[in-house]
């Protein structure tokens, strides 16, 4: 009996054209993408997720995005159940699953498997977010790193959602969450993978390129986009979805919080440091082929790597 075909993880921080590449492998290969990505889960928020239009989707379908209202929770406990299902589902008909995204938790939680974590509790989640609107993030970092130094380690202290995350967790059951992780429960996906980090090779453009998509977003209607959201009624910049990079910026644009020109200086620098933070996670992953974002010839060097190794496979 033939081994099954191992799946392709394409990973790399944002604007580093993971897109485009995936639609391009699968123009050569048997796959079928599944995206890797907490904010294109979400329905009506398009733009300034540079979630892939008609078009692209059409040449290439996308599993799990448009899954979820924005007003709705999602976590990699989900994810890795989503995910796993439609993994399996693709392979029976004998395809490749491609993840392609930058949220590295969701990847590293597919790999690893995940702990019996505790469920969110709304009313610790508020008291957490009051206090850091009252003496901000670095002190609720600070905090973190008094009950749980590790993962204050890992964690970066602009980071607010891990953060929140981390803490109530030791609040709701007074154990620290790298205890939980050192207890894994769910099982991490048991096939063979063939890693690939697309990054780019040289910081400064890299910069510019994120500069210039959010200006491109924002010429392609973000700020019409999220005032939709807010006229909603039901949405507010706390929840997890518009927690995401620019959403939360242009947000607090409409409050008259920022003015036009910190907004984007804001979601400029929140996306580079977004950007870093996966870095850091990608450097720690083992037995992927890396391909600088930038060389012209990323799709030719990358087709021919994936189809040495499925060959060998």
């Amino acid at each position: 009996m033939t081994a099954p075909l191992p799946a392709i993880f394409l990973m790399g921080p944002t604007a580093s054209g993971k897109t485009d590449l995936a639609v391009e492998l699968v123009q050569r290969f048997p796959c079928e993408i599944i995206s890797v990505d907490s904010a294109m889960i979400y329905r009506g928020m398009d733009i300034g997720t540079a979630k892939p239009g008609p078009e692209v989707l059409r040449r290439a379908p996308h599993r799990l995005i448009d899954i979820l209202d924005p007003a709705e929770a999602y976590s990699a406990a989900q994810f890795c159940a989503d995910a796993q299902r439609e993994m399996l589902e693709i392979m029976a008909a004998g395809r490749v699953p491609l993840l392609v995204g930058g949220t590295m938790l969701y990847f590293r939680a597919l790999q690893r498997g995940l702990s019996d974590l505790p469920a969110a509790d709304p009313a610790v989640r508020a008291r957490l977010e009051e206090e850091a609107r009252d003496r901000g993030w670095a002190h609720l970092h600070k905090r973190l790193a008094a009950v749980d130094p590790a993962a204050a380690a890992r964690i970066h202290p602009n980071d607010p959602q891990r953060i929140q995350r981390a803490l109530e967790v030791f609040e709701v059951s007074g154990i620290a969450m790298t205890a939980f992780f050192a207890r894994r429960t769910a099982e991490p996906w048991q096939g063979s993978i063939i890693k690939v980090v697309v990054a780019p090779g040289d910081r400064e453009l890299m910069r510019q390129r994120i500069a210039s998509r959010f200006h491109a977003m924002l010429e392609q209607g973000l700020i019409h986009e999220v005032q939709r959201l807010r006229q909603r009624g039901d949405l507010d910049r706390d929840r997890p979805a518009l927690r995401s990079v620019g959403y939360r910026q242009v947000w607090d644009y409409l409050d008259a919080e920022l003015s036009y020109g910190e907004m984007v200086d804001k979601a400029v620098i929140a996306t580079g440091q977004l950007a870093k933070r996966q870095m850091t996670w990608l450097r720690r992953e083992q037995q992927a082929q890396w391909f600088d974002s930038l060389d012209q010839k990323l799709y030719s060097k990358a087709i021919t790597y994936i189809k040495s190794v499925l060959m060998t496979s």
